[in-house]
Parts: structure tokens; C-alpha cells; sequence
């Protein structure tokens, strides 16, 4: 199954389970939410990390969907991009100075 096949699944399961597919609000806090649980497993090294990574990744191609983008060429898009940025290291810290 391809990302975009995924992306509708997800969508479609969200519509069979009655949750949420119109307050964006709504959708961008639980996203939010799913990544501070993410967070603190990493923090606590709970076996359960992959799986809060995954309920990030799930919401993130829910809101794709009912926004109607395609999150995989998205991704896609944004990888290439990022290729030609220019970055330069300044005390530690790289600072985009192109692209």
C-alpha cells in the first residue's frame, strides 16, 4: 500500500469510528498531543515510542486528507528541497543561509 492509499485509510477509518473530520482545531491539538506523548516515552524508554511515532504520523495523514493534500508528495517535495539549503555552523548551531 502506497502512502496515499494509507492517507485515505486512515481518513476512512476516522469517518467508519465517528471521530472528528471537521475541526481542524481539534485535529492540530490531538497531533500536538500525540507528539508530547511520543516525547515522553522517548524521555522514559517505554517500548511504546514506535507506536506513539506512528499516532503522530496517523493524525498528520488524517489532517493531509481532509485538507486535501497529499502528505507523501509533500514529503517527497520538501526532502528535495531541503537537499539544496546551505547551512552554516555557527557555535554549534547550523543556521540556513540559502534555500
Amino acid at each position: 500500500m502506497d502512502f496515499k492509499e494509507l492517507q485515505k485509510e486512515v481518513y476512512q477509518n476516522k469517518i467508519n469510528k465517528g471521530f472528528n473530520v471537521t475541526d481542524l482545531n481539534m485535529e492540530f491539538c490531538c497531533a500536538y498531543g500525540e507528539l508530547g506523548e511520543a516525547y515522553s516515552a522517548w524521555l522514559k524508554k517505554k517500548d511504546d515510542l514506535g507506536e506513539e511515532l506512528a499516532d503522530v504520523v496517523i493524525f498528520l495523514m488524517g489532517i493531509s486528507e481532509i485538507l486535501g493534500l497529499d502528505l507523501g508528495e509533500e514529503i517527497k517535495h520538501k526532502i528535495e528541497k531541503n537537499k539544496t539549503r546551505v547551512y552554516k555552523n555557527i557555535d554549534g548551531v547550523p543556521y540556513r543561509i540559502k534555500g
